[in-house]
């Protein structure tokens, strides 16, 4: 590609995004997709805050679990340590 053709498309592609950019933002369609869009973006947060609230609920109940697990095995090994020496 030489330099005349890349410029004629950079030219093409600016007025292409140009006139993609004036649609969304002043006719009513392009502002209702806009809309759209940014309502979409909203629940995707609100779904991604929710699975997180609920991942960390996840972690600390299984930092708790594997608390118990340890505290319970330190008994069995007092346990059997004290019985192996008297």
């Amino acid at each position: 590609m030489n330099t005349s053709q890349k410029f004629l498309s950079g030219i093409i592609i600016g007025v292409t995004v140009g006139a993609a950019i004036l649609l969304l933002t002043k006719t009513d369609k392009g502002k209702e997709f806009l809309s759209d869009v940014a309502d979409a973006a909203d629940d995707a947060k609100d779904t991604l805050k929710d699975k997180a609230g609920s991942l960390e609920k996840q972690f600390k109940e299984l930092i708790k679990k594997g608390k118990s697990f340890i505290s319970d095995l330190e008994d069995k090994a007092k346990d059997i340590t004290s019985a192996i020496t008297d």
